[in-house]
C-alpha cells in the first residue's frame, strides 16, 4: 500500500479491491474446480486460505482508503448524552479527536490540489439534487414531497444534505482513527482559555466540562462550581441542575440573576472581608485610574475606606447602599459616629457641643463649613480645642471640613458606579437585609460557597443592561480575589472551631464571554489565583474583545499570557488566529512534480532522432503546521486544542442528546423558558436566533416568587 512509501496518497481509487475480487474468485475455483488449475484437492484447499487472507490483507487496506475518502467528504456523527459523558478523578474530558502532525498537513494540503478535486467535492448528482430542492420549495403537492424525501437525514439516503455546520469536514477527516482527547486535572490550575466566535460550540463545550467539574468526587467530597453568565443562557442554567441533581447536589445550588431578582439569591460583595481596606479597594477598583482621574479614583478610595471603618465600628455590615448613602450625605454618618464615640470616652462632650452649637450663626461659622448641620459644625470645633484623638472620626471629621461644592466634585467619579449597583430591585440583590426574616431569598458569599462546595451560576443580564452587568461582574470578581488571597493564606478552614491549615481544594470557575466582565480585577485572579485553588476557563469570541475592554495592549497580552491551554474554535478574526498558529513549528512535506524533457539526435547518420524523457519528482517543502485559514474553517462544533505545554490536538465536540430524565422544578423551568424568550437560545448552537431584550418579570413569574412553592430556597432561586 502507498502508505509505506515516503510519499503517501490515500485520495485515489481502492485499486486493492481489484485484488480482493481476483483473489476471491480465484480461492472459489481452487475449491470448486482445483483440477482446472492442475491442484489436487488437498492443495487446492491450501491454495484457496492463502488467497483468502491476502484478500483479507487487501481489504483492510482499501476499507483504509474508502474510509478516508468517506471522512474528508462527511463525517459520522458524534452524539452523546450528559450520562455518558465520561468523569475522571485525573483527567478533564475534551471529545474526540487526533493529534496533529506532519501527516496531517501533508495530506491536507494534498486535498487542495486539483487533481483530488473529485473526493473533496460534493458528486454531480448530489449537487443536482439540492437544485432540484430548491426549484421544489414553493412546488404544490405531491412535487414539494419529493424534496422531503431527498433530503432524509439517514445512512440509506445516498443523497442525504451534509449537516448544517460549515465548515471544511477535511480538517478532520484528514485522520481516520480518533481517540478521547483529555487534559490533567493538573494542569488546570494553568487555566483554560476558549475561543470561538458567535455559534460554534462554546455553550455546548461549557456543558460538557462542567458535567465533569459537578460530578467529580475527590477523597469524597465534590468541588465547587461558580458560573458566569453575562447573557443569561437557558440551556446552561438547565445542565447545572440537572448535572447537580444527577450528583445529589441539588441543595447546593445557588442562582444569582439580575434579570430575574424575586427568583434570585443575595449577594454582598463589600460584607465579608479580611482587612477593611478591602471594602474600599473593591469600591474604587472599578474607577478609571488614566491621565487626571487617577487622583480621582485615590480620593474615592480613601473616602470609602473612611465610610467602611466608621460601619464597621458601629457593627454594620458594609454595602453598596450604605456607601451611596453615606457618600450623599456624610454629615449623618459623622454624627452618628461621634454620638458611639463620645458616649464611651467622653460622656460629658455633649454638653459642650451643645452650648458651642447654641452660639453659632451664618457669621461664626467658617467659610467651608458653610452647608454643614450646625451640630456637625459645634462637633468639629470642639475636636479642634480638645486633645481626644480618634483615627476613625478623625478620617470622619477631615471629610466634613471640605467644601461642599468641591467635596461633590471629587466624588463625582464615584457616584455613577454605586447608582448602577444600588438602582431599582437590585439593590435588594446586592444589599440585602440579613435581618429580614420575611425574605426567603439565601445570602451567600464566595468563602461560604467554596467551603460548602456549592454550585453558584451568576447571571447578570447583559443584553438588558450592560454597565450594571460588568460593575457587578467587576464587583464579584475583587471580592473573589480578595477570598483568593485568604485562601492562599490561611486555608480554606480558617477561623473555624478546630480549623487548621487544610489541603487546597480545586475551584472550578468558569467565565462565558469574559470579555464582557473583565477589568483590572480580573487579572490577578489569573496570575495569583492558581496558588489559592482557583482553575479558571474563560470563554470568549475575539482577541480584540480583550483588548477594547481592557484598552491597554499590553494588559491585553498579560491576560493571555496567563492561559497555559488554548482551544480555539472557528474564529473569523486573523488575528486571533495567528494566537495560535504562530506559537506552532513548521513542518517538512513531501511533493510531487511532473518533468518531461526531449533531446534532438546531433548525428544525422544515427539510428536515433531524438531522445525524450518523464519522471515524478518528490521534494521536500517546509509549510507551518496549520495555517490561520484552517481555524476560520473549521466546521461548528470543532476545534484546535493547545495543551499539555504546545501539544497540538483536533478535537471535535459531543452533539448533545435529549436525556428522558432531565426534569426540572417548577420554577426554574419557568425561569429558563423565560430565558429562552428574552435571549438567544443555544439549545442547537449551529442554528443562531436573534436576542429579544428583557422586561419586567411576568405575571406567571412574579406569581410564583410570591407563592413561594415548597422547594428548598437554594434549589428554588
Amino acid at each position: 500500500m502507498a502508505r509505506v512509501h515516503a510519499l503517501e496518497v490515500l485520495l485515489r481509487p481502492a485499486v486493492e479491491l481489484y485484488t480482493v475480487a481476483a483473489c476471491v474468485l480465484c480461492s472459489v475455483l481452487c475449491l470448486a474446480a482445483p483440477w482446472s488449475l492442475a491442484l489436487p484437492p488437498s492443495l487446492g484447499l491450501g491454495a484457496a486460505s492463502v488467497l483468502l487472507v491476502l484478500a483479507g490483507c487487501r481489504l483492510h487496506e482499501a476499507i483504509i482508503v474508502l474510509r478516508y475518502r468517506r471522512n474528508i467528504r462527511r463525517l459520522p456523527r458524534y452524539v452523546m448524552t450528559s450520562r455518558a459523558v465520561p468523569v475522571s478523578q485525573h483527567r478533564l474530558f475534551v471529545g474526540r479527536g487526533f493529534r496533529w502532525d506532519q501527516r496531517h498537513t501533508h495530506r491536507l494540503l494534498q486535498t487542495y490540489r486539483p487533481e483530488y478535486r473529485r473526493y473533496i467535492e460534493p458528486s454531480g448528482l448530489y449537487q443536482r439534487i439540492r437544485s432540484l430542492e430548491h426549484r421544489l420549495e414553493f412546488a404544490s403537492s405531491p412535487l414539494n414531497g419529493l424534496a422531503r424525501i431527498t433530503q432524509w437525514d439517514h445512512a440509506l439516503n445516498p443523497v442525504r444534505p451534509l449537516p448544517p455546520v460549515g465548515g471544511l469536514p477535511r480538517l478532520h477527516g484528514v485522520e481516520p482513527h480518533e481517540s478521547d482527547v483529555t487534559l490533567p486535572l493538573g494542569e488546570r490550575v494553568g487555566h483554560v482559555l476558549v475561543m470561538g466566535t458567535t455559534r460554534v460550540g462554546k455553550t455546548r463545550l461549557a456543558e460538557l466540562l462542567l458535567t465533569q467539574d459537578i460530578r467529580r468526587q475527590r477523597s469524597g467530597e465534590h468541588e465547587p462550581v461558580i458560573v458566569f453568565d453575562p447573557k443569561g443562557d437557558a440551556d446552561l442554567l438547565t445542565r447545572l441542575y440537572v448535572e447537580a441533581k444527577r450528583a445529589g447536589r441539588e441543595g447546593e445550588l445557588y442562582v444569582f440573576h439580575l434579570g430575574w431578582p424575586e427568583l434570585s439569591c443575595r449577594y454582598n460583595a463589600i460584607g465579608r472581608f479580611g482587612r477593611i481596606s478591602e471594602v474600599a479597594t473593591r469600591v474604587a477598583g472599578q474607577l478609571s485610574a488614566e491621565g487626571d482621574s487617577a487622583a480621582f479614583k485615590e480620593f474615592a478610595w480613601r473616602f470609602v475606606n473612611i465610610i467602611a471603618r466608621a460601619l464597621v465600628e458601629l457593627g454594620q455590615r458594609p454595602d453598596y447602599a450604605l456607601i451611596q448613602q453615606h457618600v450623599i450625605n456624610i454629615d449623618a454618618l459623622f454624627l452618628e459616629y461621634a454620638r458611639h464615640y463620645f458616649s464611651r470616652v467622653d460622656p460629658k462632650a455633649w454638653e459642650i457641643i451643645v452650648a458651642i452649637e447654641g452660639k453659632l450663626n451664618d457669621k461664626t461659622i467658617p467659610r467651608h463649613m458653610l452647608g454643614r448641620e450646625r451640630r456637625v459644625v459645634a462637633i468639629e470645633q470642639y475636636l479642634s480645642q480638645s486633645r481626644l484623638y480618634d483615627p476613625v472620626l478623625d478620617g470622619l471629621r477631615s471629610a466634613v471640613r471640605y467644601d461642599r461644592t468641591y467635596f461633590d466634585k471629587i466624588v463625582a467619579s464615584l457616584l455613577p458606579l454605586l447608582e448602577k449597583l444600588t438602582t431599582g430591585k437590585i439593590a435588594q440583590l446586592l444589599a440585602p437585609q440579613y435581618s429580614d426574616l420575611n425574605d426567603p431569598r439565601p445570602i451567600f458569599d464566595w468563602m461560604q460557597a467554596i467551603r460548602q462546595r456549592a454550585i453558584v451560576y451568576v447571571g447578570l443580564d447583559a443584553l438588558s443592561d450592560a454597565e450594571v452587568a460588568s460593575a457587578v461582574g467587576n464587583s464579584m470578581f475583587a471580592d473573589l480575589v480578595s477570598v483568593a488571597g485568604s485562601l492562599y493564606k490561611f486555608g480554606i478552614d480558617d477561623g473555624l472551631p478546630g480549623g487548621g491549615r487544610a489541603a487546597k481544594i480545586p475551584i472550578n470557575v468558569h467565565a462565558d464571554e469574559f470579555a464582557e466582565l473583565m477589568g483590572n480585577e480580573f487579572i490577578p485572579l489569573l496570575n495569583k489565583g492558581g496558588g489559592a485553588g482557583l482553575q479558571i476557563t474563560a470563554y470568549t469570541q475575539t482577541l480584540s474583545d480583550i483588548e477594547a475592554r481592557i484598552g491597554n495592549r499590553a494588559k491585553a497580552g498579560q491576560v493571555i499570557g496567563n492561559f497555559n491551554a488554548l482551544i480555539m474554535l472557528r474564529v473569523r478574526e486573523t488575528a486571533t488566529a495567528e494566537l495560535l498558529t504562530q506559537q506552532l513549528p513548521k513542518v517538512d512535506i513531501y511533493s510531487t512534480s511532473l518533468a518531461s524533457g526531449a533531446t534532438d539526435s546531433s548525428d544525422p547518420h544515427g539510428d536515433t532522432a531524438f531522445v525524450s524523457s518523464t519522471h515524478d519528482q518528490i521534494e521536500m517543502t517546509s509549510v507551518p503546521l496549520i495555517e490561520p485559514a484552517h481555524v476560520v474553517a473549521l466546521p461548528k462544533g470543532q476545534a484546535f486544542a493547545l495543551i499539555e505545554g504546545g501539544t497540538l490536538w483536533k478535537v471535535r465536540i459531543p452533539l448533545p442528546a435529549p436525556n428522558p430524565d432531565e426534569v426540572m422544578p417548577k420554577d426554574l423551568q419557568t425561569l429558563a423558558s423565560h430565558m429562552r424568550q428574552r435571549y438567544a437560545d443555544p439549545h442547537e448552537w449551529w442554528e443562531g436566533q436573534p436576542a429579544a431584550q428583557d422586561r419586567p418579570l411576568p405575571h406567571d413569574l412574579r406569581g410564583l416568587a410570591e407563592r413561594d412553592s415548597g422547594s428548598s430556597p437554594e434549589t428554588s432561586t
